[in-house]
């Protein structure tokens, strides 16, 4: 088949370089994107990035989906204390079809909180205009895994997802710590909330050290786990029952409090604690920020998180050259993440490793297949529905918030390339390719609206055409219609690997 053109060829197509920047400075392509490098060049457009300072509003109808959403829109405070009032009141219904009947309505709305904190997730993916920041919050959404269906980590998604992490996905990485220390979301799934003096929970303190921040093998000892749990005690969660608290007078002055964040000194060991080879002085919740300042100074730290990164931007197995450099930026800048992403960026190997080049290239996990897919087949266009990008996710394993685990999703590509991911991959490409996906159709409405999408555009031969493989090439040409086409194209290795 010989696809339409629809649209003018642009000016001179971007050279390979420029495209495979692209690729990987975002999650793919759309006309936009390729608009801004145009406009700012390639480090004006970095520069923009990394210093937060690319505003543009999301499309009206997606900001308004997004504020729509009770997840997003409801403080966290106010939601649970909805979920208490909720079940006080249906320990008083009789059991019976009625307290059933509650039981389900309560349930339902569990439910969609958690849908709603993905889709505003997704949606913030592909229309963000900041493509880098919009990669880093999924990393360290990712990174600092929570599990939706534990306690009332549904309920506090919405929070953690725009309060603790994208606020911070650019920042000093100690603020990030810090604010997945005091998100209730993180705090609920590993148990930091449980965590108090003589009943003292260690769950929350290993993982900080062996997931989130050190790395396993990186010479911290079950010793300082113990006492980086002590250091955590009465970290936890405001009561959310609207009954007053009460404190000793004399621990009252060192209650601190930031939303449902609170540590509570009642439940704190006060004990004096010896962590990372430091002395900590037992005073209550400068302990805690103490102790984070100890570990992100590590130059473990500084390698751990290098090494992640690069492997989920770069190559699977990345050059250690390129994480040392990394590290290095890491702890001469008190662990500035927008300058250690700067030195990935420009380094020689941020583009050796795209798969025009590399014996190993990088393939895509399923998040940047399936934002990248929507990106490129509707090109700015606003959806009405972000549920099917919330579905495709799940089909492909990789549900947002779905790690029961938590270590986060694999980064590596073999982890998404069997033949039973690559047959989902091909049913979802030609889902999006043909435009049977109910995007475009509201939910709650019976009338389906939108079609299948055009793809061979003026950003189709600008910048992928003129360099698709032959295989490609060949594969599209036995097209026999442009649906296909666009399914063939959407899953074509191409598109898959950077």
């Amino acid at each position: 088949m010989t696809p339409l053109l629809v649209n003018a060829r642009s000016s001179a197509p971007l050279k390979p370089d420029d495209i495979n920047w692209l690729r990987r400075d975002g999650f793919g392509l759309d006309t936009a994107s390729v608009m801004r490098y145009r406009e700012l060049g390639r480090g004006g457009l970095l520069d923009a990035q990394l210093s937060d300072r690319i505003n543009d509003p999301l499309p009206p109808a997606i900001a308004s989906l997004i504020n729509g959403y009770q997840a997003i829109a409801t403080p966290p405070q106010q939601l649970l204390m909805e979920l208490d009032a909720a079940q006080q009141h249906i320990k008083t219904i009789p059991d019976g079809p009625d307290q059933v009947a509650a039981k389900k309505s309560l349930q339902d709305l569990v439910n969609q909180l958690q849908q709603q904190a993905e889709q505003a997730e997704m949606l913030q993916a592909v229309y963000g205009p900041n493509q880098l920041k919009e990669q880093l919050v999924w990393f360290w959404l990712n990174h600092f895994s929570v599990y939706a269906p534990k306690g009332r980590v549904r309920w506090e998604l919405g929070d953690y997802m725009q309060n603790a992490i994208r606020p911070h996905a650019l920042g000093k990485f100690r603020d990030l710590v810090m604010a997945t220390l005091e998100s209730p979301a993180m705090l609920e799934f590993l148990d930091n909330n449980q965590n108090a003096k003589g009943h003292v929970n260690e769950n929350y303190a290993r993982e900080l050290m062996e997931l989130h921040t050190l790395g396993v093998g990186s010479g911290y000892s079950q010793q300082d786990v113990q006492q980086l749990a002590l250091i955590l005690s009465g970290v936890g969660i405001a009561p959310t029952n609207g009954k007053p608290e009460k404190f000793n007078p004399q621990f009252a002055p060192l209650v601190v409090r930031n939303g449902l964040f609170e540590f509570n000194p009642q439940r704190h060991d006060f004990s004096d604690k010896v962590f990372l080879g430091h002395t900590i002085k037992g005073s209550g919740f400068d302990e805690v920020t103490q102790a984070v300042d100890i570990i992100v100074q590590q130059p473990a730290c500084a390698e751990f998180i290098s090494r992640q990164l690069a492997e989920y931007f770069v190559a699977d197995n990345p050059p250690p050259a390129l994480v040392k450099k990394m590290a290095h930026t890491f702890q001469r800048s008190g662990g500035d993440i927008a300058k250690v992403m700067r030195t990935m960026i420009e380094s020689r190997e941020w583009l050796a490793g795209n798969h025009q080049k590399f014996d190993n290239p990088k393939f895509d996990d399923p998040m940047r297949f399936v934002v990248s897919s929507v990106r490129l087949a509707f090109d700015g266009k606003p959806v009405a529905n972000a549920l099917p990008l919330v579905n495709w996710l799940n089909q492909l394993d990789e549900p947002l918030f779905g790690r029961i685990t938590p270590d986060g999703w694999p980064l590596d590509g073999a982890s998404w390339s069997s033949s039973g991911q690559m047959a989902k991959r091909f049913d979802i490409a030609r889902a999006i390719g043909n435009g049977n996906n109910q995007l475009f159709t509201p939910i709650g409405s019976t009338t389906r609206s939108g079609g299948f999408p055009m793809l061979t555009t003026r950003l189709y031969y600008d910048t992928i055409e003129p360099y698709l493989s032959p295989a490609t090439h060949d594969a599209l040409a036995k097209a026999t219609s442009q649906q296909e086409w666009n399914s063939f194209l959407l899953a074509s290795p191409d598109l898959n690997y950077r």
